[in-house]
């Protein structure tokens, strides 16, 4: 980020539009690095997945997994699998984001989440064809990102310092769920959305006796096989949807 990002306006208004949210993702940051001090990772493995995986819904299903002993392919295909959804979040901004040079581009790749996708597509739903717009988006977002980051990470190493007197028993874990299940609301916006999440959530339910919290690629499986099968060609765009820049309509999911 440029100094001229912190003071466009529209930084602020990214930070503004996210504080609300920023006690639930921190309760749920506190959790996630007492459970992984607890699951028995030293200090600095623990920081270093602290710092360098940005993404709770990954550490929260690795965790258990690298405290059980699980193969090293079971850990990165869980992990995968989790956030393939990210691979969707990428196409649908890449016309927001080509303009920019590589290294821009995979940073704002890390410091993108889900609830921030869902704001900033909620409150730019087509990028901007000047200069001009194009700041006010990277502004905004850049704000957006700084309050995610610093709410998730500093309560993560704030866990990490305070695991050996915080109890698990606290279940500061449930902040995390909810947190989730809001993001999983405001992404619910078709029909065969909704029917991907309950297709997936029942899965997960059907499947909660397997080892090694397979239940979870059993779900996202189901999920995708249901969804392809019942999304007709012809209706697999949205017909409100324009193209931009030649990239096509976004993508539906």
């Amino acid at each position: 980020m440029t100094p001229a990002l912190y003071r466009h306006p529209e930084f602020r208004v990214g930070m503004l539009e996210l504080s609300s949210a920023a006690p639930g993702i921190a309760a749920w940051g506190l959790m996630t690095g007492v459970a992984m001090i607890k699951s028995g990772m030293s200090l600095v493995e623990a920081l270093l997945m602290g710092l360098l995986v940005f993404a709770g819904s990954v550490q929260l299903a690795a965790i258990p997994l690298i405290a059980a002993g699980a193969p090293m392919w079971v850990i990165l295909a869980t992990g995968f699998c989790v956030n393939l959804r990210f691979v969707v979040f990428s196409a649908h901004l890449r016309p927001y984001m080509m303009h920019q040079p590589l290294w821009r581009r995979l940073v704002s790749g890390y410091f993108t989440v889900d609830m921030t996708y869902a704001l900033f597509t909620q409150r730019f739903p087509q990028p901007s064809p000047d200069s001009v717009g194009q700041r006010a988006q990277e502004a905004w977002l850049a704000g957006n990102c700084a309050v995610m980051w610093v709410s998730w990470v500093g309560a993560t190493l704030l866990g990490i310092a305070l695991a050996n007197t915080i109890p698990l028993s606290w279940g500061l874990g449930f902040a995390g769920i909810l947190a989730l299940l809001g993001i999983l609301c405001s992404l619910a916006s078709s029909r065969l959305r909704i029917v991907s999440a309950g297709v997936a959530g029942s899965a997960a339910v059907a499947a909660f006796a397997l080892p090694l919290k397979l239940n979870i690629l059993v779900a996202i499986a189901a999920a995708v096989a249901v969804c392809l099968m019942l999304e007709k060609p012809g209706l697999s765009r949205n017909p409100q949807a324009t193209p931009t820049d030649g990239d096509g309509p976004k993508p539906r999911f």
